[in-house]
């Protein structure tokens, strides 16, 4: 049973299919569609995030040292995924390419402090194969050739640099998660609709699910051997139903993002990029702001954002009693450590939600000073429940990265958080397999590794292995950079 159709549950979905065609498959989403919350593609930024511009995960320590652990990581797990959609388009998996587009990913600063770190970024990341390709420009003939929109009307008499990766991407997560599903389909799943779960209880072998028609009301029931919760910001509340220990002391706080987005051509034209700036102090990791080039639905748009919003709903479509109904005796202590030690980021989210319409137009001109108000719509994004788990010094401490839970049987897992999310939902999904099905792991290596080709290899230690699956991905994916 996959609980949600989004792409974490599509990706599984279709993992398993290969795997195991014979297995009995269902998938529950409370939605009419495919992907309508989280990962559609007007609800996430579409970044295909391998931190070649994403600053907060290149941190200066006190020293002046640049640390680039979780850059690693990170790309080294997107690397993952896009080898996945390689051999899924190659396998008749995915059928159609325009998911994913190539669009340069830019880390854009200014002043000479900012100029100055970014060059020490460049440099601490130069010998790592995933990002050699990264070019520094700090000449403002060159800034204004690659990036028009931002270069007019900007004073250079600012320093101001980019750290250049020509070969990012920009991804339709919604337009792939219905492709993954409708695979999952065609094997034989079978795709619920406008079903919600409402409650899990355990069996001697497995779970019963109590499924609800949310346009009857009426309620049936479904057991199932194996449960992935892929709900976006329900898994805590359903994995908190299923009253399994490892969720105990785990709660989520939610914030909500809205975005500029324009689809004027000459605007479009003028900015072939994703640039990323620099995060905002108190900001959450996924609230530093970019002016991106976006492909959805076959049209160009340019997007701005984001802006932090605040609801205590947990899903964009979800009610406003979820923050208050998850708070329970065992995540109490967690919820009140956040709270006193996370004040700076209350104050951003308050500042954020005072902002007026010429306040936003305004950190906009901060990218593209010659922007105008007329040519930017306002949207409203989805919501990401950040995961809060216990601290021991503190009471609870606030994660802003994705979490796996599991049960120790390995009977039921569920994803929490929002960062890096999507990208990464190949390696999430891979770990949902190791921990839950040990005892047949092994006997799927081999396939795995055919879908996969660096699985159990870290990238950045195998140039050659690296350059060979680039240049494979890149071919059947169609992403030659321009």
């Amino acid at each position: 049973m996959l609980v949600g159709a989004g792409i974490m549950s599509a990706t599984l979905g279709a993992l398993l299919r290969r795997l195991e065609p014979d297995w009995s498959i269902t998938i529950v989403e409370r939605l009419d569609a495919v992907a309508a919350e989280s990962s559609s593609p007007w609800n996430n930024a579409g970044t295909g995030h391998s931190a070649l511009c994403e600053l907060n995960y290149t941190p200066q320590h006190p020293d002046g040292s640049i640390d680039i652990t979780k850059a690693v990581r990170i790309n080294e797990q997107f690397q993952v995924t896009r080898q996945f959609w390689a051999y899924a388009v190659e396998n008749g998996i995915l059928t159609d390419r325009g998911f994913v587009n190539p669009v340069p990913h830019v880390s854009f600063v200014r002043g000479a402090p900012g100029v100055d770190y970014l060059r020490r970024r460049r440099r601490a990341l130069a010998d790592n194969p995933l990002f050699a390709r990264t070019e520094l420009i700090d000449d403002a003939q060159e800034f204004a050739r690659r990036l028009p929109l931002m270069a007019a009307k900007r004073d250079f008499s600012e320093p101001v640099a980019l750290n250049w990766a020509a070969d990012g991407t920009d991804v339709d997560f919604g337009a792939l998660a219905r492709q993954l599903i409708a695979f999952c389909v065609r094997g034989g799943a079978t795709a619920l609709f406008g079903h919600e779960v409402r409650d899990l209880t355990r069996q001697s072998d497995g779970w019963a699910l109590t499924i609800r028609t949310r346009r009857t009301r009426q309620k049936r029931r479904l057991n199932a051997k194996f449960v992935f919760v892929g709900a976006g910001g329900d898994a805590l509340p359903l994995l908190q139903r299923s009253g399994i220990k490892e969720v105990k002391g785990f709660a989520g706080f939610p914030i909500g993002g809205r975005f500029l987005r324009a689809d004027n051509p000459a605007l479009v034209a003028a900015h072939r990029a994703k640039v990323y700036g620099v995060p905002a102090p108190g900001a959450p990791p996924l609230g530093a702001l970019h002016l991106d080039l976006r492909f959805v639905n076959g049209k160009s748009w340019l997007v701005f954002g984001p802006y932090a919003g605040w609801s205590p709903k947990f899903l964009k479509h979800g009610h406003f009693s979820d923050l208050p109904r998850s708070i329970k005796p065992d995540n109490l202590l967690s919820m009140l450590g956040v709270g006193v030690t996370q004040l700076t980021l209350v104050n951003y989210l308050i500042g954020q939600l005072r902002l007026s319409e010429p306040d936003r137009v305004r950190m906009l001109r901060d990218f593209a000073p010659s922007a105008t108000d007329s040519d930017w719509e306002l949207t409203v994004a989805g919501q990401r429940v950040q995961v809060i788990r216990r601290d021991r010094r503190r009471g609870g401490a606030l994660d802003f990265n994705t979490t796996l839970l599991s049960a120790a049987d390995g009977s039921i897992a569920g994803l929490l958080g929002g960062s890096p999310g999507a990208s990464t939902a190949v390696p999430a999904m891979l770990d949902v397999l190791a921990r839950c099905f040990a005892q047949r792991y092994d006997s799927w290596l081999p396939a795995l590794k055919e879908m996969v080709p660096s699985l159990g290899v870290e990238l950045s230690r195998e140039p050659g292995l690296f350059d060979e699956v680039w240049s494979w991905g890149t071919k059947a994916l169609q992403l030659e950079a321009s």
